[in-house]
């Protein structure tokens, strides 16, 4: 392959391309709340969860372009809870990406319509044409319910109330892994499991990529964790120290910031491990958890 710096702005462009087309356009009425949706969406970022699901169906011999819906799917859910998080109710934060977050812009209302329209925009794009005329019922039942879950109350939402309730609480690491495993590496474990059902890969193949997307999910958070910590606020386009502000459970306030490295680095490993028998065709997700470990934003 080629450098994973060309392969993610490759697979970067992919996306944004088929995002603009799946996302309502700017003139459909009520047009405030289209704004406030394709603000957040096209507000940066590297689409990771994408690319992840895309190399994931590239993984186990699939075309990739099919998933591409899928993939803007997985990204309307991740824009939407960034957008929550943001409130004043949740962080209150009032720059993501270097840019003021929605309800800066548009109001806490309009903020959390706008995510709640993403979050219901992602299953219409699963239930469209494009995927129900090319992929079994049974394959996308699968698909709907891995990624309902992830984000749901046993998921991403589950993660999120128990980071709320543990914020200036003495907790031990299993809180910590809770939160960690939940509100950031089940949508992440969503983006490679659901690669790799549309990717045509076996249940074995889906099985190791769902491992491999929970360990390097994991692995990303703790790497936020430590970003917050000693990251620059300029690079990372938000404001950094806000975990020790709201005196948020994370693995630096746990264990320190050396053990939180190691351990990112180990659930790294582990991840890749999984893809032992994928051969080639699993070597952008091999290096794209590298990354995540050693990025600075």
């Amino acid at each position: 392959m080629d450098t994973l710096e060309a392969y993610l702005h490759r697979q970067q462009q992919r996306v944004e391309t088929a995002l603009d087309q799946w996302l309502p356009a700017l003139d459909q009425y009520p047009p405030g709340l289209m704004d406030a949706m394709r603000y957040s969406v096209f507000a940066g970022g590297k689409r990771l969860r994408p690319t992840l699901m895309l190399a994931a169906a590239e993984s186990v011999g699939g075309d990739s372009e099919p998933v591409l819906p899928a993939a803007c799917a997985i990204e309307c859910i991740h824009t939407y809870s960034m957008i929550h998080d943001d409130l004043p109710a949740m962080d209150d934060d009032d720059y993501r990406r270097g840019k003021p977050t929605n309800h800066i812009i548009y109001g806490e209302a309009i903020a959390i319509l706008a995510g709640d329209a993403l979050l219901t925009h992602a299953f219409e794009i699963l239930s469209s044409p494009d995927l129900t005329e090319r992929f079994s019922a049974e394959v996308l039942l699968q698909v709907s319910r891995c990624m309902a879950t992830a984000a749901g109350s046993f998921g991403m939402i589950g993660g999120q109330v128990v980071d709320m309730i543990s914020e200036g609480q003495v907790v031990d690491l299993s809180v910590v892994e809770y939160i960690h495993r939940h509100k950031t590496a089940a949508l992440i474990e969503a983006s490679t499991t659901v690669g790799g059902l549309l990717g045509g890969g076996s249940p074995e193949q889906v099985d190791a990529l769902r491992a491999f997307g929970h360990q390097v999910g994991w692995a990303f958070q703790i790497t936020d964790d430590i970003l917050d910590v000693e990251g620059n606020a300029a690079t990372l386009g938000k404001a950094v120290g806000r975990d020790a502000e709201l005196d948020k459970a994370t693995y630096p306030a746990v264990l320190g910031l050396e053990a939180s490295r190691q351990r990112a680095t180990e659930l790294m490993q582990h991840g890749i491990e999984m893809l032992h028998t994928f051969g080639d065709r699993a070597e952008p997700l091999r290096q794209i958890a590298a990354y995540i470990v050693s990025r600075d934003i």
